[in-house]
């Protein structure tokens, strides 16, 4: 039987497709935050505030039931069984849940924060992701679970925090996104007892950033920048339903020193404006990345030279996202989907509230938007912070949560004329009522929004959340105008309190800090005492990440390590309940050679003490990222003793004192 797709393009182009296309085994018509039972009579919606699955029965619009599951669920997907699993990233820990009966069947423990959640075509594994392992933060894991036993069948690591997953090959393989340095790693599942790493990653970095050459008369849209880019922020993969390509959401972030290349609407520069690939706005820059899921090969634009590598055909979307409208960027892709003909891409942008539709294998056509370098067919509107969808199996509606309104969007096919169009219909169902304070919602919204012109420019088009990833850090180390700089993690830091601000510690109040990035950095127009107040309320109550290291009591080692912290003089810098004095120093890790080095008089000022709460979470080290592990860091140059007392140090002691540093 063959059917309309959501978007109405299709129909308009004589394109039809048929229900049940898939033949790769993996293509799911969810992600994220969202799902739909298998005859689509059920919305099962997960809120991350107030911990429970919200049912809503599609036909009436309504909600009929609530399931109270783990703490901050993230995901959530549907088994051939119409059984729902739930990933409770707070809890260490997956909620089953059978239909109709609305409540929690089951709750499995698995590792630590858990993200992706992927059901077998037969539906008796479920494979979840999660970020890191029970005991070690240096990477994450892949579990099987048994869907009649719940019973934990095996874990494999798969690389440093991975996100998400996607079956391949008829359940025979499992593509899983690595989030801050992204990239795609392949698990062979052919043996249900024994998986393999079959590929632990790709070439992308190297060929987003080619230099193949081009004749120098040959066109091509924007001029070379020589600039290097590097992805991040991978959340999510999804499958084509032929199976043979997998999209996968990502931001592009510059490398190369950042000087003020974009305006300010006050009329100065912004440092964050201009200079993304392919002559996007802003240096944090929306993407989407395809695979091969044949050979995992990444199709990617060469960024500078804005356009495929030399003889490879244009016939998948362009790396990056750009939008269509000059007042209404794209930022934060976070969920994608494709739709059941294989030919539109939905991709769901967290910071600038709406939903981006994108052909999937090609860039030229009468029906998309006649802007230079974009190829978004339509940009639609949904609420707050969106983080999921799902579209009807026939492809004619879709479903939006947006997290921060806790409401639900439909979207439908108007078919009112001879071109149809995405819309929105109705007003959005409210599903939870706020946890959060009206302060630390206010905040969150202005965090998050690379929309609000209070807080960036259309020329920018980057929030807070753009480099502080869920409000933690981005493993990205900026090339600023004082030296090179590791984005800084806020989650469980009490920031607020730790004044003076920023690594080179010039302001001296969250509000001068928060002024002169705002204005100065994302092209925002204003920043009273209101917006830094609730800013500040959801700065102070961003999750702290769950540390495997952290027990009830500490360890032997762990308790030896405490004792070495004051031996080697840590707590006379990193002191009290933040584990920062709040003063500069210099403890030999500047910059003085290179392009991008450190400012003289940063230098002769020294370095703001950072708080080491959270220290397990957020490798690499020091303000330039240069150390990659703490024992790395503490071996290094410590007779010079500049970076605490570790001249007298043993390896041992070193060892006791890297076991205690991450429980912190």
């Amino acid at each position: 039987m063959r059917r309309h797709v959501l978007a109405g393009v299709v129909a308009a182009l004589g394109l039809m497709a048929c229900e049940d296309s898939s033949t790769g085994g993996g293509w799911s018509n969810a992600s994220g935050s969202v799902a739909l039972s298998r005859d689509d009579a059920f919305l099962y919606v997960v809120d991350a505030d107030t911990g429970v699955l919200a049912v809503v029965e599609t036909a009436r619009g309504e909600k009929v039931g609530e399931v109270k599951v783990g703490a901050g669920p993230e995901r959530v997907v549907v088994g051939p069984d119409d059984t729902v699993y739930v990933s409770n990233r707070a809890e260490r820990s997956v909620s089953v849940i059978r239909r109709g009966d609305w409540r929690e069947a089951a709750r499995v423990a698995v590792g630590v924060e858990p993200m992706g959640l992927a059901v077998s075509p037969k539906g008796d594994t479920l494979y979840v992701v999660n970020s890191t392992a029970l005991d070690s933060t240096t990477y994450g894991t892949l579990m099987a679970v048994d869907t009649r036993s719940l019973e934990v069948r095996w874990e494999l690591p798969v690389g440093e925090e991975p996100r998400g997953i996607a079956l391949v090959d008829d359940g025979r393989r499992a593509l899983v996104s690595l989030f801050r340095h992204s990239d795609l790693v392949t698990v062979d599942l052919a043996d249900a007892h024994q998986p393999r790493m079959q590929r632990e990653g790709t070439d992308l970095y190297a060929r987003a950033n080619t230099e193949d050459s081009f004749a120098d008369d040959e066109p091509f849209p924007f001029p070379s920048t020589s600039v290097s880019f590097r992805p991040r922020g991978m959340s999510d993969v999804v499958v084509s339903p032929d199976g043979k390509h997998a999209y996968s959401p990502t931001l592009w972030a510059r490398e190369d020193p950042l000087t003020g290349s974009g305006s300010s609407p006050g009329g100065g520069e912004s440092l964050y404006g201009g200079g993304g690939p392919c002559n996007t706005a802003g240096v944090v820059a929306p993407g989407i990345v395809t695979f091969n899921t044949e050979d995992g090969t990444p199709r990617v634009d060469d960024l500078d030279r804005c356009r495929p590598p030399p003889r490879e055909d244009p016939d998948f979307p362009p790396s990056t996202i750009v939008s269509p409208e000059s007042s209404h960027p794209i930022q934060g892709p976070v969920a994608a989907v494709v739709d059941p003909s294989g030919l539109w891409l939905f991709v769901v942008n967290r910071e600038t509230d709406n939903v981006a539709v994108i052909p999937t294998n090609r860039r030229e056509g009468a029906d998309l938007v006649n802007v230079k370098g974009s190829t978004v067919r339509q940009l639609v509107r949904v609420g707050s912070g969106p983080s999921g969808i799902a579209l009807t199996r026939d492809g004619r509606k879709a479903y939006v949560y947006n997290a921060f309104d806790h409401t639900v969007t439909t979207l439908v096919n108007d078919a009112s004329g001879n071109v149809a169009n995405v819309r929105a219909e109705g007003v959005p169902l409210r599903v939870v009522g706020d946890v959060l304070s009206p302060q630390q919602v206010a905040g969150r919204k202005l965090f998050y929004s690379a929309l609000d012109s209070r807080m960036t420019s259309a020329g920018v088009a980057a929030s807070c959340a753009s480099c502080h990833l869920d409000g933690r850090d981005d493993g990205h180390v900026w090339g600023f105008p004082d030296g090179p700089r590791q984005t800084p993690s806020l989650a469980g830091r009490k920031v607020t309190e730790t004044g003076p601000f920023h690594w080179s510690g010039e302001f001296p109040t969250m509000r001068d800090f928060l002024d002169a990035t705002v204005r100065g950095r994302m092209g925002g127009t204003a920043l009273d005492g209101v917006m830094v107040a609730q800013l500040s309320a959801f700065i102070d109550v961003i999750p702290t990440p769950d540390n495997p290291y952290k027990r009830v009591a500490l360890t032997e080692s762990q308790a030896r390590g405490a004792q070495v912290f004051k031996k080697a003089a840590c707590d006379s810098c990193h002191a009290g309940a933040h584990f920062t004095n709040n003063t500069l120093a210099d403890v030999g890790t500047f910059i003085t050679t290179g392009a991008n080095r450190d400012d003289s008089n940063v230098v002769a000022k020294g370095l703001n003490t950072p708080s080491l709460l959270g220290l397990a979470r957020t490798a690499p080290y020091l303000h330039d990222g240069s150390a990659l592990s703490l024992k790395g860091r503490l071996m290094q140059n410590s007779q010079s003793n500049k970076h605490g007392t570790t001249a007298s140090l043993t390896e041992t002691e070193v060892d006791d004192l890297v076991d205690y540093l991450r429980t912190l």
